[in-house]
């Protein structure tokens, strides 16, 4: 039996294992099966490459897009640029290998909500994703900012210093924080939502819950929203693409 899984912490309420598992249901794919890899810390991940026989991949979210990177063999150029890894093919020969799947996800899913007064972005947050959507508008010609709690090199913005009128310039917000995922449905991004016109986008890359509060502020002020659902099933289907034909 082929074995798939996603890397990640705290991750019982992961879509991946549902997705896929239907996914292998509806096409009667009985070969392949996938299952969560929790990791407390990311010092475990040679035990789970030593001790998982047949693994063939994975998926890898929140915290280690960045810090599983030192532990691969190889690095796809695109993944190397971002500088961030969510897809780990492991070769015949057994070596690992990483992607990024984000990129592609995120930038599907947005293309068609874009219009052209949307010019400037906000990214709220700094991890590993981030880097992917980050890339992404270099890819679109978009400029962008990113916006964290703290100022430090490469931060144009922190939460504290957003004022109506830089939400007014950045016409396309991007939530890559896990502010607002269930359980914590109350919790969202601090930023002067009253500033937010029906010219913004709003994306969260959260899909649980399927509106957000920051989508949900958002479309009070007649803004566009986006949840990460079909993102991930974008860069879910990329993923087995990579798995399987590559």
């Amino acid at each position: 039996m082929n074995k798939l899984g996603l890397l990640g912490k705290n991750i019982s309420y992961s879509f991946s294992r549902v997705y896929f598992k239907d996914k292998f249901e509806k096409e009667q794919i009985t070969d392949t099966e996938y299952g969560n890899f929790d990791l407390e810390t990311i010092d475990l991940f040679p035990s789970i490459i030593k001790n998982t026989p047949n693994l063939k991949g994975l998926n890898v979210t929140i915290p280690y897009k960045e810090a599983v990177m030192p532990f691969l063999d190889k690095i796809n150029k695109k993944a190397k640029a971002i500088g961030a890894v969510n897809t780990i093919k492991i070769t015949k020969k057994g070596k690992l290998v990483g992607y990024n799947t984000d990129c592609y996800g995120f930038k599907k899913t947005l293309k068609p909500f874009l219009k052209p007064h949307h010019k400037s972005a906000l990214i709220l947050g700094t991890g590993g994703a981030s880097k992917a959507i980050a890339y992404t508008f270099k890819e679109l010609g978009i400029p962008y900012h990113y916006v964290s709690r703290t100022q430090s090199e490469g931060i144009s913005f922190t939460y504290d210093s957003l004022t109506e009128d830089v939400i007014k310039n950045h016409q396309i917000i991007i939530n890559s924080t896990p502010l607002g995922t269930f359980p914590d449905v109350e919790a969202c991004p601090n930023i002067p939502y009253q500033a937010i016109t029906s010219d913004h986008v709003l994306f969260d890359l959260i899909y649980n819950p399927e509106e957000t509060k920051f989508l949900r502020l958002g479309k009070e002020q007649q803004a566009t929203t986006i949840n990460g659902l079909n993102m991930l099933k974008l860069q879910a289907e990329k993923a087995w693409a990579i798995w399987n034909l590559y």
